[in-house]
């Protein structure tokens, strides 16, 4: 049994080095876009179906969103972003239960030595995919923060006199804002990071000491915790957003 911290190649494109969670990274791309695609070109006013439960699940979620923004015309604008991000990251975790984890593969020699390289690993056990989404969710607050309220307006919030009253306070508050603004980009990816990676161990772990019905409690709690992560990731997100695009007072 090979755990490592770091996604392991699977082939090379020229000098660039494809790793399992790229290419499960893809796939959950892939599959998004495609169920989009179908649910967009068999939409019919009365929905049955997939797209019936479609219609539920994100009317649930539109709902969520409204209760964090109390604005529909808000909730309308955030919406895509904060649920595409959810959808994305829970696909993401609940991949590490799909059967096959740390088993299917290919051999490679490692150090002189041979070890399996497995197709399935979660991308959101790689650091590299949960920094990029990290950023993906501070950036599209900073624009949206700017398109709300203006650049001039939304660059207060961090750079202020320290000529107003109460003075320096103002000026020493803006500052820590703006390392609070990169600080969410750590939180935000190694939170996400260190608890699935912990949970691909975990069952990884379990599946090689007893393989058969003792895991299975495992499988569920590590479903539970994928859930959890992406709606956690998610309304951060949408927090953000909402506190980006008030302004200060």
């Amino acid at each position: 049994m090979n755990i490592s911290i770091a996604a392991e190649p699977i082939f090379h494109i020229g000098s660039f080095p494809v790793t399992n969670t790229i290419l499960m990274t893809f796939c959950i791309s892939l599959i998004i876009i495609i169920a989009s695609y179908i649910l967009k070109s068999r939409i019919s006013l009365i929905p049955r179906g997939f797209q019936n439960v479609a219609e539920t699940v994100l009317e649930a979620l539109l709902n969520l969103v409204d209760s964090v923004t109390q604005d529909r015309r808000q909730s309308k604008k955030f919406f895509p972003i904060v649920v595409t991000i959810f959808i994305f990251v829970i696909l993401s975790n609940w991949i590490e239960v799909v059967p096959g984890l740390g088993t299917v593969g290919i051999n490679e020699e490692l150090h002189g030595k041979e070890v399996l390289v497995p197709f399935i690993r979660s991308g959101s056990a790689d650091l590299n995919m949960t920094i990029a989404l990290a950023v993906v969710s501070v950036m599209a607050a900073q624009f949206l923060g700017i398109a709300a309220i203006g650049l001039r307006k939304y660059a207060g919030k961090f750079f202020v006199s320290p000529l107003h009253k109460p003075y320096f306070v103002g000026t020493f508050v803006g500052l820590l804002e703006i390392v609070s603004e990169f600080a969410k980009i750590i939180s935000f990816s190694f939170r996400l990071f260190g608890n699935i990676f912990a949970g691909e161990v975990l069952l990884m772990v379990m599946l090689f000491l007893v393989p058969y019905v003792v895991p299975l409690p495992f499988l569920l709690l590590e479903l539970f915790v994928g859930f959890v992560q992406a709606l956690v990731f998610s309304m951060l997100t949408l927090v953000f957003f909402k506190m980006a695009v008030t302004e200060a007072h």
